[in-house]
Formats: structure tokens, sequence, C-alpha cells
């Protein structure tokens, strides 16, 4: 084997480091695949997250996305840029609330089925229950984080 080979077969021992990148390598399969929409892969996820749960406090919405509010603020501020979400005070005036513009819904709208159809060719990429494994390894990391995280609070 070579010094190429090797460096190709190379793993690393490190955990975070094999999911950021899988994560990496995935999101960029999304972002090509709808590259045609305007959107990526982060946006359009936040954008049906806002879609499930509409009208959506930051706060329960940050909750949803597993992101601090910061980071959801950050993520927001390119779809409220490009008039794709709106921002507005709630009922209670100390909750501030997410709701899709109609640029918004026709954004999900044309990047939708260019999801579905990643979805589908990911699905045939990966072996036979490779999906339901990354959904099952998903669940347990996050519950293991908060774990650990709620251990060191």
């Amino acid at each position: 084997m070579d010094s190429q080979d090797a460096k190709q077969n190379y793993r690393p021992v490190c955990v975070c480091t094999n999911l950021r990148r899988a994560t990496r390598a995935i999101s960029n399969m999304y972002d090509l695949a709808l590259a045609s929409s305007g959107l990526k892969i982060t946006q359009f996820s936040l954008l049906r997250a806002v879609q499930r749960n509409e009208p959506v406090a930051i706060t329960a919405l940050a909750d949803e996305m597993a992101l601090d509010r910061t980071t959801l603020a950050r993520n927001l501020a390119p779809l409220q840029r490009d008039r794709l979400v709106e921002l507005k005070p709630g009922s209670d005036q100390r909750v501030t609330e997410v709701r899709l513009t109609r640029a918004g819904r026709e954004a999900i709208a044309a990047a939708l089925p260019l999801w579905k159809k990643t979805q589908v060719d990911i699905g045939r990429l990966l072996s036979d229950g490779r999906i339901e494994q990354l959904r099952e390894i998903a669940a347990e990391v996050s519950a293991a984080a908060e774990s650990f995280a709620s251990k060191r609070r």
C-alpha cells in the first residue's frame, strides 16, 4: 500500500472528527442537490422547522433545531434579509415569533422535490439499513451529549 492509499483509507479515532467529516459530506450532497433552489440544506431545514411550528417562538425554534439562540439568530438573518421569514412580536411582547413569508413558502415548494430526490439517492448510495442506523446513532449521540453537559453544569 503506497502513501496515497494509506491517506485515503485513514480513519481518525476521534469521534468528533468522524462525525464532522460525515456531516460535511452529507451536507455537501444536499447543498449540491438544492443549488438550483437557491437554498442550502441548513436554510431548508430551518425553513421546514418554521413551517412545522408556525408561528414559532425563537426559543422553541432554537430548541427544535438544537441551536443556541445566537447561532439561530445568525442562521435566521439571511432568511430574513431575503424575505423568506419575518420576525414579529408574539402575543406576549417578550416573545419574538418567526413566520414564513409567501417567498419562504415558495422557496420550500421549489426545494422540497429536490430534497426528496436526494433522500432517495442517499438511501440508494448507502447500504441497506444504514439510514435507520444513522437516525438511531444521532438520537443516541444527542442524548449522550445532553447527559454529558448536564453532569458538567
